[in-house]
């Protein structure tokens, strides 16, 4: 049974994101460890923590929710950010 851990600063993504990060690891982990079982579904365990950006430090610095979203392209849930 995998247990995947999302660790995130609080105020990040919405909840419709959440649903989507959620959807789409238990998806992936279907595909990779479960062989594309789709019964394996009920065995994939996905938990999303947020935490406060003052238990956050990117290059020293403590990050605010701003700065952090700041730093990606601006999307909609489900649309790839490409590099």
């Amino acid at each position: 049974m995998p247990f995947v851990h999302v660790q995130t600063v609080d105020g990040i993504l919405s909840s419709d994101q959440k649903s989507e990060m959620l959807r789409r690891i238990t998806d992936l982990m279907v595909e990779i460890e479960g062989r594309g079982d789709p019964s394996f579904r009920s065995s994939v365990w996905v938990r999303i923590d947020e935490h406060a950006p003052s238990q956050w430090s990117i290059g020293g610095v403590m990050p605010t929710p701003e700065m952090i979203a700041a730093r990606f392209p601006k999307t909609t849930v489900g649309e790839a950010i490409s590099d």
